[in-house]
């Protein structure tokens, strides 16, 4: 039986989106994962090269579209749309698509849902209430039960890189107020999950990072390590997770490092971001962990100051359509 197409939400409508998503399908159209778009079906049309659109009501309509032009989901925009200039006024077709999305996901009418990029600035002008795409997910899952931890718990994916996050969008002044013990066995717990689930590796291998600068030096440069680090790498031992840490984080990511761990679990968001870009800028994958829905983004933002010329490279899109794809069949099967 073939498996069900992914749904993808179309991002902010002045970014890149529409244009990486014309060129994904592009690329995949005769062999790759399949995908229906939930969108502005005109938007997608003139902002992705003039790509042939046909819009559909269900995605059980998609494969028998997805070879000859794009599938969308139309769910039309109500003001027009200038490339390289946010507006809050997108922000409730923006919402809607996303909401869209989940939903088919949650109901399985999808196998998966991957998100384009969304801007976080107009949101929050028009009411938006959530840190980022990563915690509205979890917000709209919260109501379907899954079995193990929960997250939502970020991973970026690269090359053989995988590191994921306790604290996600959090101010680098307040990230050491932000670990506690209990966040960073929940979210070790919910990479060891999703490594063997996921990723299909039986006995997942997780590095734990430091916070501080040679793993705080015996309490000389912090006591975050003593105190909240090392006793949560000892409590997810004992709840029977192959981990060791906190190590310091400029050891742990050269190629003979890597070859130790099968994840790394970071602090902040730049000890797993830099790491990940600088070894695959173009190709990253943003994974949302611990949700009872497969969800993938690019690991790149909107592109404002590229929107509308042409140029937006689509490799970390339709390396997240491939990734949720694969997640997808692994859950499955």
């Amino acid at each position: 039986m073939p498996q069900r197409p992914l749904a993808l939400s179309a991002g902010d409508p002045a970014g890149v989106g529409a244009e990486i998503i014309a060129k994904a399908w592009a690329a995949l159209r005769h062999d790759g994962p399949s995908f229906v778009v939930v969108g502005d079906a005109q938007l997608l049309a003139s902002a992705g090269g003039g790509v042939k659109v046909r819009t559909v009501t269900r995605p059980q309509d998609v494969a028998g579209v997805f070879p000859d032009a794009l599938p969308v989901i139309d769910i039309p925009l109500l003001s027009p749309v200038v490339a390289g200039q946010p507006s809050p006024v997108y922000a409730p077709q923006v919402i809607r698509w996303i909401e869209t999305g989940v939903g088919l996901a949650l109901s399985g009418a999808v196998s998966g849902l991957v998100t384009a990029p969304i801007a976080k600035a107009p949101l929050y002008e028009a009411g938006f209430k959530f840190p980022g795409h990563t915690e509205f997910l979890a917000e709209l899952t919260m109501t379907q039960a899954m079995e193990g931890a929960r997250g939502p718990v970020m991973m970026l994916a690269a090359a053989d890189l995988r590191a994921t996050l306790v604290t996600i969008h959090t101010s680098i002044a307040k990230v050491p107020a932000a670990l506690d013990v209990e966040s960073i066995v929940n979210s070790g717990l919910v990479t060891a999950q999703a490594l063997r689930r996921d990723f299909g590796i039986a006995q997942p291998r997780l590095a734990i990072a430091a916070l501080n600068p040679h793993a705080g030096e015996g309490g000389a440069l912090g006591r975050e390590e003593i105190e909240i680090i090392t006793p949560a790498v000892r409590a997810l031992q004992d709840l029977g997770v192959d981990c060791f840490g906190p190590a310091p984080a400029d050891t742990l990511f050269h190629p003979e490092a890597r070859v130790r761990y099968d994840g790394v679990l970071c602090m902040y968001h730049d000890q797993a971001l830099i790491p990940v870009k600088m070894l695959d800028f173009w190709g990253g994958v943003n994974i949302t962990l611990g949700l009872p829905i497969v969800r993938t983004s690019p690991d790149h933002g909107t592109g404002f100051d590229i929107a509308g010329r042409g140029i937006a490279r689509p490799d970390s899109l339709i390396a997240a359509i491939k990734l949720a794809a694969d997640i997808a069949a692994r859950r499955g099967a």
